[in-house]
């Protein structure tokens, strides 16, 4: 239906400005980015069109009453129009053309329209989301646009997903909850180069699928995590349970909240204004809340490895100057940690928690329930996204630790990165055994379903492989993440049905090994999506998605994330990666430089972080890692990759768990050295693995050391300090 009655216009004119009169009383609606939209809406005969992300029924509506956008034909999906009341609304509103968007050919009254002139409005989805995070973007809009070369108007709808007219379900939906429409700068979908029409079609997708995800970000979190955490009591209620810990105690928004609140204020008493406390504390949920409450008093926990070293976690207090540390008595003396905080220097005090709980007066208590609980917002410190959220420390696989202090900015950023390609709901569990003091299980293991709504089970240690699923079949834990070493080892012991409720497990912090991968889709009929980060970004950098998946790599970047390649000597493919983007931390605080922050930079400027990592990217976007920089050694002139060395030693003896280092050697620069836990492992069987992945004979190691197991650090990670020291003492 196109063609309007001189009526039919008059009767749409009185009903838009009704229509848009009630929704600015009751959804409060509010346009931000106009003049992008006047911008691109000249008047000169340009094609324009108009995208949006689809979360109700009422979002054709708001676009049609507040956009500045004369004569627009709204494109809606066939099943919307068999709707009596639906299609009767659309008709008194405005034009609209029904089209099936999995129809190639329905694309081509979209492309007469927008070559008439006519300025078009259409859901790439599809379909109102089921989810709250994108669905399938279709292909057809995204070639329209190439093939028209028209203007693309990106439009953000944030709010009707929590109202009636969504098909979300769950808590939190309202009446009339706020509404925001963010118009982006407008764009264009050049038409790709491809062999064939198939591939365009293909690319040009993709190309709006990356737009989509970029739309997501438009509305980034201006807030602290507190005040995220207060967004979120608002919108799921108090009386949601949202933490669970191996007490088995299931904790409420409103526990959480006066868990945050007391243990801040106390720990307040103890600290001052921008001083970075340290926590040495497991995976509990007391853990979550301290650190939550020490943010919204502008305190910075600084999340100690108590997996580390005596050498490593003095280095971390040096480098964060650390004077206040809070950990537990009860924890203290199950991991037998007392030896090692005994021998910290510097510190001016250390609290228990059991103390610190003690300490809480009469007063505190009415001003608890009184005032805080009733006003929370009112209790936090002002501060902004810049300021610094958390210190957390490298995992010293490669030299000493470093501090990378991360910004609310940062920690939230990356929140939202992940959930503008992977769909958590409000109805996920997430199993985290990953420990907080790792950047993984801190951002999304703990922060993420805690700011968002969905259950955590928080499990204080990775390592016990026949425990942890057996939780998750008892909890029905719907998401998980973990080291592919981790992973390895649950796999062996659990039983088929244990992850029957997973609709996600996430790999990270280590390369996925293909035995776990496939080991998994074999026994439980899942697939690991593998992704890569680093500390440094607080921490995901790129990941597999179920939209966008590609089996040897760690899938692409994440939306809102620039990066560059810098060439490498030696290495003929990839380069060494470097990025910029919200996520990328404030800076560096070092031993050798006690408290002074050094601020991210690279060879290509300031706010770009060099990752030391070499990767090479292909033409869609998937990311590969070929290794790291730190990882290779320049044998006989050649520069050869020890990760690649590892993984002739695991197609050699696949049962077995491998590692190499290197060490210098008079002849040939330097040597290569295997450990190995398989005592059968010769050379005869490296080098017929070499054969049969083409690798050159300076790839098998001369030296081969049987190990009972190898050097690991608290994340699963190979411990490649000790693995050089062992190296060069064989």
């Amino acid at each position: 239906m196109i063609n309007a009655s001189p009526v039919r216009a008059v009767t749409r004119a009185l009903l838009r400005f009704l229509l848009r009169t009630l929704a600015r009383i009751f959804f409060r609606v509010r346009v931000e980015g106009m003049k992008e939209a006047l911008a691109a809406n000249t008047g000169d005969g340009r094609r324009l069109l108009v995208v949006a992300n689809h979360e109700s029924f009422l979002d054709g509506i708001l676009l049609g009453l507040f956009l500045p956008i004369k004569n627009m034909v709204f494109v809606v999906h066939t099943e919307v129009t068999k709707n009596i009341w639906l299609r009767t609304g659309l008709g008194l509103m405005a034009d609209y053309l029904p089209v099936d968007p999995g129809n190639p050919m329905a694309m081509k009254r979209v492309i007469r329209l927008l070559e008439s002139g006519r300025p078009v409005a259409i859901f790439p989805e599809g379909r109102i989301t089921l989810t709250g995070s994108l669905m399938k973007v279709y292909e057809g809009p995204a070639f329209v646009a190439a093939k028209t070369n028209a203007t693309l108007l990106p439009v953000r709808i944030d709010g009707p997903l929590r109202s009636y007219f969504s098909r979300v379900r769950g808590q939190g939906r309202r009446a009339f909850p706020r509404v925001t429409l963010t118009v982006l700068p407008a764009t264009r979908l050049p038409m790709p180069e491809a062999s064939n029409a198939k591939v365009r079609r293909y690319k040009s997708g993709e190309a709006l699928r990356r737009l989509m995800q970029e739309m997501a970000l438009a509305k980034r979190h201006q807030n602290t995590l507190y005040g995220v955490l207060c967004d979120a009591i608002e919108r799921h209620g108090r009386d949601r349970r949202v933490v669970e810990d191996i007490k088995q105690v299931e904790y409420t928004y409103q526990d959480l909240l006066k868990m945050a609140l007391m243990l801040g204020r106390l720990s307040a008493r103890l600290t001052a204004r921008g001083e970075r406390v340290g926590l040495l504390l497991p995976n509990m949920a007391p853990t979550i809340g301290l650190f939550l409450g020490l943010t919204a008093l502008k305190r910075v926990p600084a999340m100690l490895n108590y997996t580390a070293g005596v050498d490593g976690m003095q280095a971390a207090c040096t480098a964060a100057q650390i004077r206040t540390l809070i950990t537990s008595r009860a924890f203290v003396e199950q991991a037998k940690l007392a030896g090692k905080l005994s021998a910290l220097q510097g510190l001016e005090r250390i609290v228990y928690l059991e103390d610190l709980r003690g300490q809480a007066t009469f007063f505190d208590k009415l001003w608890l329930m009184c005032w805080a609980l009733r006003f929370p917002r009112q209790v936090e410190i002002e501060a902004t996204p810049e300021d610094a959220a958390a210190v957390l420390f490298t995992s010293g696989s490669e030299g000493k630790p470093k501090g990378v202090v991360l910004s609310h900015r940062a920690i939230l950023a990356n929140i939202m990165q992940i959930r503008a390609i992977i769909d958590f709901t409000c109805d996920d569990r997430v199993l985290n055994v990953l420990p907080v003091f790792h950047s993984f299980g801190l951002t999304a293991g703990s922060l993420l379903p805690v700011l968002t709504g969905a259950s955590l089970f928080l499990y204080p240690s990775p390592l016990h492989y026949r425990v942890i699923p057996e939780l998750a079949y008892d909890r029905g834990c719907t998401v998980m993440f973990g080291t592919s070493t981790f992973l390895g080892n649950y796999a062996r012991f659990a039983h088929p049905y244990d992850f029957y409720r997973l609709r996600y497990v996430v790999a990270g912090a280590e390369k996925l090994s293909n035995s776990v991968r496939d080991q998994w889709f074999e026994k439980f009929g899942i697939r690991i999506l593998e992704g890569y980060g680093a500390t440094e970004t607080a921490p995901v950098i790129a990941v597999n998605t179920p939209m966008a998946y590609r089996g040897g790599t760690v899938g692409q970047f994440l939306p809102g994330l620039e990066y560059r390649l810098q060439a490498a000597p030696g290495i003929a493919q990839g380069g060494v990666l470097h990025v910029r983007g919200p996520n990328v931390m404030s800076g560096y605080l070092k031993a050798d430089r006690p408290g002074e922050l050094q601020t991210p930079a690279s060879e290509f400027g300031e706010g770009w972080y060099e990752t030391g990592d070499i990767v090479d990217v292909d033409d869609d976007g998937f990311v590969r890692i070929v290794g790291r920089l730190k990882r290779f050694a320049k044998v006989a002139g050649e520069m050869l990759s020890l990760e690649a060395v590892e993984k002739l030693a695991l197609t050699a003896s696949p049962g077995a768990q491998h590692a190499v280092s290197s060490r210098p050697d008079e002849n040939k620069g330097e040597m290569l050295v295997l450990f190995t836990t398989d005592a059968g492992l010769g050379r005869a069987a490296l080098q017929k693995a070499a054969q049969e992945l083409g690798m050159p004979e300076l790839s098998v190691p001369r030296k081969i050391v049987c190990v009972e197991a190898l050097p690991l650090l608290g994340t699963g990670k190979t411990d490649y300090v000790v693995l050089k020291q062992m190296a060069e003492a064989a």
